[in-house]
């Protein structure tokens, strides 16, 4: 019977962050995974899915380089090609995972582990015990309960489709349906998105969710918001979708991207003690700890902060806590979050409203502008760039952009931020010209609202 000081429930992204850098401590670590290693993030995706993004925005490019003394022949796009390439790199990235983990000789298990006990679990009906268990199992694509249910497909599917749609349903006003109403529009995709709620992007600042649907709306996206599907049906032309609100329209594809829930169904969690929210989250403190000495959880299955980067910190900080004498705490501050949306939509710190609630005074600058590369084109795009700021302190406490390459220039913001950076450093800051990251260190004059 194998033991382990350290057993890893989930090859994902923080699972194997966990797992490797335990077994570089000097720890002996064995992991259980029932699909491909990288999980989600690589397999179903952050990394596909930016694949998808080049390839959908890369239409826009070429009509783009006619302004600047390109000729174009009429471009084609071969949807087999692009979906059976990022298949290929999947693969290899997937041997990567499996090479790391065979480098810090981290056993892996090909199957899903489920507990017997607390310090027992059985994969494919070997027995594995361990002093320490970590459950990194991620999350599930969520689809509710309705008539027609079977008819849907989610974000997973989206990735392997046989053909592209002529006409697509995009159910859902998260970050998730904003990327994949990007992708499929920028492929030639008739793309309508549905949401329940009367504005997208709910908990992000609300000027940068205006703004970003103004401009989806100009690349042509459709949205229909405070709507409610009651049901949809199967026809000869497609599928149905009935409702008050939008008129009971018919579309080649309906994708719900309506939300995650943690992974946790056959792991046996629940029968051994290991609380659970209402929606399947494995609760935990501070230490990663959940309500079972000696289980521990991180990632999306505890529903915290659902982000790749996050798993793999919070795994690497378990790892020396446990295996290297150090005492760290996860910091959920200040992470910065990009939604690789087109434009893409870039965020870190205090909403506006946030910062309202938890200062005195605040001042706002905003900047809205045409980017230079589309400045003698005919692509009407423009890019959002917004300052919170702590009129007491005078710490920048938000910075929030929509527009090209909105990630790669919030992420050096993120480290300022990090730091304590007060208005008066952007301010003595220069600027990168000609840049639109410029426009962060030059707006001077506060925004008052008409």
């Amino acid at each position: 019977m194998p033991h382990y000081d350290l057993f890893v429930l989930g090859g994902g992204s923080g699972g194997v962050a966990c797992a490797r850098t335990s077994a570089s401590f000097g720890a002996k670590v064995g992991l259980a995974e029932a699909d491909r290693l990288g999980g989600t993030c690589v397999n179903r995706g952050c990394v596909p899915k930016k694949f998808l993004v080049y390839a959908s925005h890369a239409g826009e490019d070429i009509c783009n380089s006619t302004s600047l003394g390109w000729s174009v022949q009429t471009p084609h796009f071969d949807w087999p090609r692009l979906r059976d390439g990022v298949q290929t790199e999947l693969r290899r990235l997937n041997g990567i995972y499996e090479g790391l983990l065979e480098k810090f000789n981290v056993d892996v298990f090909a199957g899903t582990a489920r507990f017997i006990d607390a310090k027992t679990v059985e994969v494919n009906g070997e027995i594995i015990t361990a002093d320490r268990f970590m459950v990194a199992t991620g999350g599930t694509p969520f689809v509710p309960d309705f008539p027609g249910r079977q008819h849907v497909i989610v974000s997973d599917d989206a990735f392997l489709l046989e053909s592209l749609p002529k006409s697509m349903a995009i159910v859902g006003g998260g970050y998730i349906a904003q990327e994949f109403a990007g992708i499929f529009n920028g492929l030639g995709v008739d793309v309508t998105v549905i949401a329940r709620s009367s504005r997208l992007l709910r908990g992000f600042d609300a000027d940068l969710s205006e703004h970003l649907q103004a401009e989806q709306t100009k690349k042509g996206i459709k949205f229909q918001c405070a709507t409610h599907i009651e049901r949809i049906e199967k026809t000869d032309t497609g599928y149905r979708i009935h409702c008050k609100e939008c008129g009971n329209r018919t579309f080649d594809t309906v994708l719900y991207a309506t939300g995650r829930r943690p992974n946790i169904k056959g792991l046996g969690l629940e029968e051994i003690g290991v609380s659970v929210t209402a929606n399947g989250a494995i609760k935990v403190d501070e230490k990663m700890q959940t309500s079972v000495d000696g289980i521990f959880a991180i990632g999306d299955v505890t529903d915290r902060v659902n982000l790749t980067p996050v798993a793999i910190h919070e795994g690497r900080i378990f790892a020396g806590n446990h295996f290297a004498d150090t005492q760290n705490m996860m910091d959920y501050e200040l992470i910065p979050t990009t939604i690789f949306s087109q434009p893409p939509l870039s965020t870190i710190g205090l909403t506006e409203a946030q910062a309202r609630e938890r200062y005195a005074n605040i001042v706002i600058y905003k900047s809205i502008f045409k980017p230079m590369k589309y400045s003698l084109g005919q692509i009407n795009e423009k890019t959002l760039m917004k300052l919170v700021v702590d009129s007491a302190s005078d710490r920048v406490v938000g910075v929030h952009m929509v527009g090209s390459d909105a990630g790669e220039i919030i992420q050096g913001f993120a480290v300022a931020l990090k730091a304590g950076a007060t208005k008066k450093d952007f301010d003595r800051t220069v600027g990168v010209h000609p840049s639109s990251a410029e426009e962060f260190v030059t707006m001077r004059e506060p925004f008052v609202a008409d």
